[in-house]
């Protein structure tokens, strides 16, 4: 078993990443936690498979609620579902919300404990490659409006983060290259020898190591900038453009994990307009390799717009993350004017 600790400004975050946790979980969360009651939000995709499997842990009553799988139902009318289903379960400050899915789960599940009753404490177990390597340690919870992705949320530390790569000989092969797109950004950002890993044909069998290391930067990152002021913003290489194009998309037509890449390969060719090295093609190869697509297809007027309601813009500049080399990463503030020029050119 390999931990992590994380201090935030609501405690610590103690982060266990072992194979078959799952199948232990209830016991570790009750060595950490002394609720009365459980309650487990999930989707309709995770609770056929580990839902009955954690419920049968506890000794204590647990309820749950079961979301609809996708995007498009991270809404704030799925969070206000969620409230009611945690009022008719009797449930109080001093109970435990559980988070059990992916990262559209443990977003919305986050933003739920963070202000249900103004605080409710928090678990993650985080069951795609996605969830774990990236949203479910950090504490950033929220939900999308029509005008942009993750425009309401809060900042909210679990106090327990259960990674179990077991988990992930479920995922389709689609959604395992989901979460891989994350995991090629923190080798871009912050540990080349991700990359290294990642260029091997048997990858996959190293999948714990993988996890830890992207863990253990986005813990390092956290600890430093809990609140996404300065550094913190370097974990999002890729998403500038990427949110953009998954709003385009309507949040159906692109995974997460899609539009990071595509958004990855965008900044590198900003990155190269702007006069550093062009670090594309060995991107696009990686990306390529591992089955996530690499071109952006929208309308470049359309991603521009979409851009400027993105929470990125700050005045009249949007900050952007270049690359100047694999494992090192700056955070560049581009004039609105400036950035039209560019996007019109990818």
């Amino acid at each position: 078993m390999q931990m992590l600790n994380l201090t935030g400004a609501n405690g610590v975050s103690e982060i266990y990443i072992e194979t078959d946790l799952l199948s232990h979980a209830g016991q570790m969360i009750a060595d950490v936690f002394s609720p009365s009651r459980v309650h487990i939000v999930t989707d309709s995709t995770v609770a056929p498979l580990y839902l009955a499997q954690l419920e049968q842990q506890f000794t204590l009553p647990v309820t749950s609620t079961i979301i609809p799988a996708g995007e498009e139902h991270k809404r704030l009318s799925t969070v206000e579902g969620i409230y009611h289903d945690l009022l008719a379960a009797g449930m109080t400050r001093k109970d435990l919300i559980i988070a059990l899915g992916g990262g559209v789960v443990g977003d919305i599940t986050g933003f739920a404990a963070a202000t249900f009753l103004r605080g409710v404490s928090l678990c993650q177990i985080p069951t795609t490659l996605l969830a774990q390597v990236d949203s479910s340690v950090g504490g950033k919870t929220g939900v999308d409006l029509a005008e942009g992705k993750n425009l309401v949320g809060a900042f909210y530390q679990p106090r327990l983060v259960l990674i179990d790569p077991e988990v992930l000989k479920t995922l389709p092969d689609a959604t395992f290259a989901d979460g891989m797109a994350e995991v090629v950004k923190y080798g871009y950002i912050a540990n080349p020898e991700i990359l290294d890993m990642v260029s091997q044909p048997e990858y996959q069998e190293q999948i714990d190591d993988i996890i830890y290391e992207c863990v253990k930067i986005k813990r390092d990152v956290v600890a430093i900038d809990e609140h996404d002021t300065g550094l913190r913003m370097i974990l999002n290489f890729g998403h500038t453009i990427g949110h953009a194009a998954e709003k385009l998309g309507n949040y159906t037509e692109l995974t997460h994990g899609q539009a990071v890449a595509i958004g990855m390969v965008a900044a590198m060719r900003l990155s190269a307009m702007r006069g550093n090295a062009d670090l594309t093609a060995p991107l696009i190869t990686l990306l390529q390799k591992i089955g996530l697509p690499t071109e952006l297809t929208y309308d470049r007027e359309a991603i521009f717009g979409a851009l400027l309601s993105d929470k990125k813009k700050f005045g009249s500049t949007v900050n952007f993350i270049l690359v100047r080399e694999p494992g090192r990463a700056e955070i560049t503030p581009i004039e609105a004017e400036t950035l039209h020029e560019y996007i019109l050119k990818l």
